[in-house]
């Protein structure tokens, strides 16, 4: 079956990609979660689409990827939240509030998309995740978890 893949999954391509797979996996699972759509002449212009708008979010190339994992790795990056007594969160914190923490460190945007945290976050004090800024360049961030 040819797709179109309309997000990134693992081992599989990125957005935009158009690739080959068995039809019970695009059928029963890539399909319905919404991962991909079925390939057509009219669906190529939308996989063109998406490829163009992934190439807009990127970051530009592997030298800039690497300029902004330095920045990134200097020190540890305060993500501010609120907290009740003891070091409580109110929640936990969000790739999203991890992406805006660093934007303001790097004066880039980070897409939230390429931050794994591993477990959720939900007391105060340090942390580490992940940020894959390009395919050949990864970061490990350490975080401040603060109160706000």
């Amino acid at each position: 079956m040819k797709i179109i893949l309309t997000q990134e999954v693992d081992g599989l391509g990125a957005a935009g990609d158009v690739v080959e797979v068995k039809d019970g996996y695009g059928r029963n699972f890539l399909l319905p979660q919404g991962f991909a759509i079925r390939w057509s002449r009219g669906a190529q212009s939308q996989a063109d689409a998406i490829k163009s708008a992934r190439s807009a979010r990127a970051v530009r190339d592997e030298a800039h990827a690497s300029e902004i994992k330095t920045k990134l790795e200097q020190g540890p990056v305060d993500v501010k939240v609120k907290a009740g007594q003891g070091g409580r969160l109110f929640g936990a914190v969000t790739v999203g509030d991890v992406a805006a923490a660093l934007g303001e460190v790097t004066g880039e945007s980070i897409d939230k998309r390429t931050i794994v945290l591993g477990t959720a976050i939900k007391s105060l004090g340090s942390h580490q995740v992940s940020v894959k800024l390009h395919d050949d360049v990864s970061a490990a961030v350490a975080l401040n978890v603060i109160p706000a």
